[in-house]
């Protein structure tokens, strides 16, 4: 195994750890699109993808990012690192597109980054097989990456599970195009395959920005509550309550003067007088 991909083991199991037995240090680098796009906080993109749910999620991602590791072999190590990366804040952006109204959706996890890793070994080598736990034979890499698209399609629309296939489908497209943006001449020889996983996923994406209502997306927030708790709702929420909370200091002001505000409220009123200009 190479250093490259002990350094990202070891930091997946060091922030997973600490993320799991620390219940603040989680929500606050966990992705969710309320905080990325209301609060603007764009590190979660990359945070979430070393927390994980639980000690099997990281076990799991672990053991995946370790088989396929050998990638780096073939490409070098930053090369390796930048499709890591590349497919982990992918697969986040993914589910950011798809999740955009809904506010509190919220996913962790490294499996973006390593779907990434294993498409870009697809889309490198025609080749290319993957085995399973349990099964006597190897499954060649085309017949793979179809069947996962087209799971993970079927995932995302029917919501049957709490399994972050948003991610997954994200980050395995960016590594096949980050990888094929490093290796252009891969795609003469292995076009077939490429274009088989890319095409269905590019085409889905299409109507996820044209014509979302096709999809049926819902979340489990949606299913638990039986309402709909949207981000233009939340932010609605937000602004009314700051109104009124600016309504009550100017109250203050009107019956005991400026001198009666606190420190707080001083900063408050500042801040929604730099809004308004």
């Amino acid at each position: 195994m190479s250093v490259t991909v002990l350094i990202l083991i070891g930091l997946n199991i060091f922030l997973s750890y600490k993320g799991l037995s620390n219940d603040l240090f989680y929500e606050k680098y966990k992705f969710e699109v309320e905080k990325v796009l209301i609060n603007k906080d764009y590190k979660r993109l990359l945070t979430s993808g070393f927390l994980h749910v639980s000690w099997m999620h990281l076990i799991f991602n672990m053991i995946s990012l370790y088989f396929f590791g050998g990638l780096e072999g073939s490409v070098g190590s930053i090369a390796f690192l930048v499709i890591y990366f590349a497919s982990l804040i992918g697969g986040n952006l993914l589910s950011l597109l798809i999740h955009r109204l809904h506010g509190e959706y919220s996913a962790v996890g490294a499996s973006g980054a390593v779907c990434g890793i294993i498409f870009a070994s697809i889309a490198l080598f025609p080749g290319f097989s993957i085995g399973f736990f349990g099964l006597p034979f190897a499954i060649p890499g085309w017949i793979y990456g179809l069947l996962f698209v087209a799971y993970s399609i079927y995932g995302i629309h029917s919501r049957s599970d709490n399994i972050g296939h948003e991610a997954h489908l994200g980050g395995a497209l960016l590594g096949m195009i980050v990888a094929l943006l490093m290796r252009p001449e891969a795609f003469a020889y292995n076009y077939v395959t490429i274009l088989l996983i890319a095409v269905p996923v590019i085409a889905f994406i299409y109507i996820i920005v044209v014509a979302p209502h096709y999809l049926l997306i819902d979340n489990f927030f949606f299913k638990e509550h039986g309402g709909k708790y949207t981000i233009d709702h939340r932010y609605n929420i937000e602004k009314n309550f700051q109104q009124k909370e600016i309504d009550r200091i100017l109250d203050k002001i009107n019956k005991r003067g400026m001198k009666s505000l606190t420190k707080e409220e001083r900063k408050a009123l500042n801040d929604y007088s730099q809004k308004i200009k």
